[in-house]
């Protein structure tokens, strides 16, 4: 495994559990852990939308970690890639915004289950 590989510095978000005002479970999206991570791009297509002259790209990449970075990493949650602290800023404060790049894990694989590296298959939307 070649450390230089990982270059890009990602965050694992999901939704957490916490009590509400009610005391009753609730959820909220928010950043688990940031990690170092090669992101490789794979495949893309493009769809136009029925409502409006509007392409909306489906690119997707392979993301890999070392194993014990994500080895708590699930399928419901996303990644984030941010290229600016502003952009990483903005969507501390409103997860709604269109700023850096949001990955929505499709699965997850051990490669030869040697537990050395994952290969996280996901999908990133543009519009």
């Amino acid at each position: 495994m070649n450390a230089g590989q990982f270059n890009k510095k990602i965050e694992v978000w999901g939704k957490i559990p916490f009590q509400n005002e009610v005391h009753a479970k609730s959820f909220k999206n928010s950043k688990i852990k940031t990690i170092w991570a090669s992101i490789v791009p794979q495949t893309g297509s493009l769809a136009k939308q029925k409502n409006a002259d509007t392409l909306l790209a489906n690119v997707t990449h392979k993301i890999i970690i070392r194993y014990n970075s994500g080895k708590n990493i699930v399928d419901d949650m996303w990644l984030m890639y941010f290229t600016n602290d502003t952009d990483r800023e903005a969507y501390l404060n409103d997860q709604t915004l269109k700023v850096g790049h949001r990955f929505d894990i499709s699965y997850i694989l051990d490669p030869f289950y040697k537990h050395e590296t994952l290969e996280i298959y996901c999908v990133e939307s543009l519009e």
